[in-house]
């Protein structure tokens, strides 16, 4: 053995690195992990030692620097434009401290779009950690059958702030919602969370089958698909109502939008049906009835007097829409009514809107089922802002609230888009089936 010792010492001194490497294979390619190593201990003790000294100089650490960002500090708050607003007000809300972004939205004609037209434009401001003004995006609808909305960018530059206008298409996803009626159906579908326009368009589209009235029951459930319209990644507005299934009373009813090549997108039945009707269910997208047709206690006369139409009470400014195609009769003032438009329709069927704030139509006007006519006021006759809608046939007064239930409007799908209609059937089949297995709300 001491021979040997000598051997790997010699074979150490030469080749020291090569030696080592060697006896690391050994020792990761065998399990005799002993050999070789208890008599070098005593020789590696003998080996010279090498002492290295090198000087360091210590970097110097300051409170500011340990505590200093890597990167730009920068704050994202999102408002949206009102109709009170002020170029201070705004950038206050948005926690804008800076003068110079103050004098540039008052001066600058492209930056003044900010505060123009229709109020709600959604508007986003990047600032720095002094509140100066980065970046600020607001984007807006320019009407709402646009398939597209605009973006204003103000960005500051080297040598001050510019502003510019784009036009950018919307981003559609789809999302899915159910409830179940407990008393009344917006009541369910505000516990749903389902948004107003898309309740709106729920109620319209069954009104012709379902008198939400008088024909819910408890327990009735309701599946939807729709549109939600994003511009760049957030929410500006929700859009059309793709298929809905109402079940009423243990009676399955179901719809499913479509559009035919070469014509106007439609509602259909899960069959190719037409579900179109002469006339809309109510004048307005989404309101409640203060006061039904017949007998009632007149509010301002007093007594027991006939109410020969419908009151539904809604804010000053609320949009009134005609129920059918038809021609502007008559538009102006009219004693009780107050701002009045009557609209003829066919088969000497007049509907009349009354009390209105503002009137958007003139006599002679050709109108289309659903375009606006004016807003809900109080003039005229009345106690507060509603708006008081009447339905007559020949001259004499019928209950408005019959009128989705009579006449039928709309072709079926033809026979050339039938395979193409049948397949987005099935696929909106599969999502209101999936709509079934959310967790259904409950209303009150």
């Amino acid at each position: 053995m001491n021979a040997l010792a000598r051997q790997i010492k010699h074979t150490l001194n030469q080749h020291p690195k090569r030696f080592m490497t060697g006896l690391g294979a050994i020792l990761l390619g065998t399990g005799v992990t002993a050999f070789g190593i208890a008599p070098l201990e005593a020789d590696i003790d003998q080996m010279p030692v090498r002492q290295l000294v090198e000087t360091v100089q210590p970097g110097v650490l300051s409170a500011q620097s340990a505590f200093e960002a890597p990167v730009p500090f920068v704050l994202f708050r999102t408002d949206v434009t009102r109709r009170e607003d002020t170029v201070q007000s705004l950038l206050q809300r948005l926690g804008v401290n800076d003068a110079e972004a103050q004098q540039f939205l008052r001066r600058n004609s492209t930056a003044a779009e900010l505060l123009r037209g229709r109020a709600g434009k959604l508007v986003r401001a990047e600032t720095d950690d002094n509140q100066q003004l980065i970046r600020l995006t607001a984007r807006w609808i320019v009407n709402d059958n646009a398939d597209h909305y605009q973006r204003l960018v103000i960005e500051r530059q080297a040598d001050g702030f510019e502003a510019r206008i784009e036009q950018s298409e919307f981003t559609s996803s789809v999302r899915l919602s159910s409830g179940v009626i407990r008393s009344s159906l917006f009541a369910a579908t505000d516990a749903a969370r389902l948004p107003d326009s898309i309740a709106s368009q729920l109620a319209d589209l069954f009104s012709a089958d379902i008198d939400f009235r008088r024909d819910l029951r408890a327990g009735d459930t309701f599946s939807v698909v729709y549109e939600a319209l994003e511009a760049d990644g957030e929410l500006l507005r929700y859009g059309r109502l793709l298929s809905a299934e109402f079940v009423n009373k243990g009676k399955t009813h179901q719809v499913l939008w479509f559009e035919e090549p070469g014509k106007k997108g439609a509602y259909y039945t899960f069959d190719g049906e037409s579900t179109r009707r002469a006339f809309l269910a109510s004048p307005l997208a989404f309101s409640r009835i203060s006061s039904g047709y017949g007998m009632r206690f007149h509010p301002v006369h007093g007594g027991r007097r006939p109410h020969l139409g419908v009151d539904y009470a809604a804010p000053t400014g609320t949009p009134v829409r005609t129920v059918g195609d038809g021609t502007v009769q008559f538009a102006g003032w009219q004693r009780g009514y107050g701002n009045v438009v009557f609209i003829q329709h066919r088969q000497d069927k007049v509907t009349v809107y009354a009390h209105l704030h503002r009137i958007d139509v003139r006599r002679g006007q050709r109108v289309e089922q659903g375009d606006l006519i004016g807003q809900v006021g109080c003039t005229g006759v009345c106690t507060g802002p509603h708006l008081h809608f009447e339905y007559r046939v020949r001259g004499e007064h019928r209950d408005p609230l019959i009128i989705a239930r009579e006449g039928g409007g709309g072709e079926p799908v033809s026979a050339k888009a039938r395979p193409a209609f049948n397949e987005a059937a099935q696929a909106m089949r599969l999502k209101l089936a999936s709509a079934n297995t959310i967790v259904q709300a409950s209303a009150d």
